[in-house]
């Protein structure tokens, strides 16, 4: 008799097997190939979405979100730079349209299909308010400096800091995420716990030994490697079918910030749909506040040592759209309880968003 190995054998097999298809050529494949990768890169999403919940079970929350938000964000932000330091013309731009796509996905689409998911389920759902609260009014500060404010100073002509206020920006930006990172695990940790939970492990399903943890956590990190390598990888395909469509270049930003943020939004949905919006939420805002808060900082850098200028203020349309988000989302969680006319609302902004990508 077999015995039963502690991890489901796809989610081993499927992020090495994307690992083999990303150094092997398969130009010569064309569109056989291209279907390949699309097919590992899913694989490779479900098995991440399945090592982080691993993961999650065994530290508990809000440790679980947080290791899976910075493991994706630490590899975007890879991505950001490399693509930075190697790309042409535009890419002065690149580390702005990814975060706020980001941030837009995250606040209306993610956010918005978990109150969906939920509401239609359980009619309403309830969650601390405590920690919905530390993490916007986070997540509003950072927002506003990096993406907003560039528009209004005058140091220099465009959207964009000078050396200085650039170094100051990335500081704030560190000490704001730190400072919330110490919120969420130390001092406040019972803000980010669901309501009634007493941070422990869930009671219905026994945690993984420290082994089996450590292995997910492993095979977490693999993953997400994967997944971003492959999305880079796909870029020129998603680029090609996106300009035959006639549809704008941004659009591509969109979507491959869509595939990076991919594991964390079908957690965040899993999540919601067992009851456990709180978790939802824990991994939704966390992600947000992790990918501006690290990644500015680390742009930042990259434009200072290589003197490169990037550019961080969005325009108006967009300014209008990130408020209009912002404020949405605080009136829908102001109350620790959530329906489906929050979810509905959050969606037609995300519909609205990339509406006006296709037709500004």
């Amino acid at each position: 008799m077999l015995k039963k190995l502690p991890l489901p054998i796809w989610t081993i097999a499927l992020p090495i097997l994307a690992w083999l298809a990303y150094f092997i050529p398969l130009d010569g494949a064309g569109s056989i190939g291209t279907t390949l990768l699309v097919i590992l890169l899913i694989g490779s999403v479900l098995a991440a979405v399945h090592h982080a919940e691993v993961v999650a079970h065994k530290v508990g929350e809000p440790f679980g979100t947080l290791i899976l938000a910075l493991a994706v964000t630490t590899i975007e932000v890879a991505l950001i730079v490399s693509l930075m330091l190697t790309g042409g013309p535009g890419t002065e731009e690149l580390a702005r349209d990814t975060v706020f796509a980001a941030v837009m996905i995250i606040l209306t689409g993610m956010i918005g299909i978990c109150l969906l998911a939920g509401g239609v389920k359980f009619r309403q759902q309830r969650f601390s308010l405590d920690g919905v609260k530390a993490a916007l009014v986070a997540l509003t500060a950072i927002l506003t400096l990096t993406l907003v404010l560039p528009n209004f100073t005058t140091s220099i002509a465009g959207p964009s800091y000078t050396s200085a206020q650039l170094i100051f920006v990335a500081v704030i930006s560190l000490i704001l995420y730190g400072a919330f990172v110490l919120v969420q695990t130390v001092r406040h940790r019972d803000f980010f716990l669901p309501p009634g939970d007493d941070g422990n492990a869930e009671t219905h399903a026994e945690p993984p030994t420290k082994a089996v943890a450590l292995s997910s956590g492993l095979l977490l990190v693999i993953c997400l490697g994967i997944v971003v390598l492959l999305a880079k990888s796909l870029a020129p395909d998603i680029e090609n079918a996106v300009i035959s469509a006639g549809a704008p270049k941004m659009l591509v930003g969109v979507i491959i910030a869509a595939v990076v943020l991919l594991p964390e939004g079908l957690a965040a949905y899993r999540a919601a749909r067992k009851n456990r919006l709180q978790t939802s939420l824990n991994l939704a805002l966390g992600s947000a506040l992790a990918t501006i808060g690290l990644t500015i900082p680390a742009v930042s850098i990259v434009s200072l040592v290589s003197g490169m200028t990037i550019t961080l203020g969005i325009d108006t349309k967009s300014i209008a759209l990130l408020l209009l988000s912002l404020f949405t989302v605080m009136l829908s969680l102001g109350s620790g309880r959530t329906n489906i006319l929050q979810g509905v609302v959050l969606l037609t902004i995300f519909a609205a968003y990339l509406f006006t990508i296709v037709a500004p």
